[in-house]
């Protein structure tokens, strides 16, 4: 007989390890894991990962199947950043067509995705003040992939000329955030 999956989503804030908890006391003592946020079942696993410093969507489950299929299949996942600067239609083009980044001491050209320069999103205000206007523009981007490589957007806009200031995934496949708030999680059926 087969054992029910459990899958849920998750608005994963601002400061929070994408990992339920760390078996390193050191780092259990020092940092915030997604334990804190909700009493999640033993054997859930994200899918995926957000670090530390980025937020929003974090899918989590028992099938580790369903994880995996997840993570090499080539799903999008869109990202809004909030970049320093008023981002050019240049660099916009420059991200779509791919773009070389630093990866595990080397070089990586990341795949084409789509990006544009889109108004302020409607998100929840981030409980870690982010620099205002009086230390020049921001502009907010959407970015969209079909890969996921280490601190890849923020690489991204920076080799661009624009770093990134805030980072929060809103879209994983047909998966949104449908206007949750930080930390709310919701179970799911996949």
């Amino acid at each position: 007989m087969a054992t029910e999956q459990i899958h849920y989503k998750l608005y994963k804030p601002y400061g929070i390890i994408s990992q339920t908890h760390s078996n390193d006391e050191r780092q259990a003592r020092k940092k915030r894991f997604l334990k804190e946020l909700y009493d999640f079942p033993e054997g859930i696993m994200p899918i995926g990962r957000l670090d530390e410093k980025s937020e929003g969507l974090l899918l989590m489950t028992t099938d580790g199947k369903l994880s995996d299929t997840i993570n090499r299949s080539g799903m999008e996942k869109e990202y809004y950043a909030l970049v320093d600067g008023d981002i050019s239609e240049e660099a916009i083009d420059k991200i779509q067509q791919g773009i070389s980044i630093g990866l595990d001491g080397g070089k990586y050209k990341t795949k084409s995705c789509t990006a544009k320069k889109i108004d302020t999103p409607n998100l929840p205000e981030r409980k870690k003040k982010i620099r205002d206007a009086r230390h020049g523009p921001t502009s907010w981007v959407s970015i969209t992939l079909t890969e996921g490589k280490f601190h890849q957007v923020r690489k991204m806009t920076s080799a661009v000329g624009f770093p990134t200031l805030r980072l929060v995934r809103v879209r994983i496949g047909e998966i949104t955030l449908d206007g949750m708030q930080p930390g709310e999680v919701r179970h799911i059926e996949i």
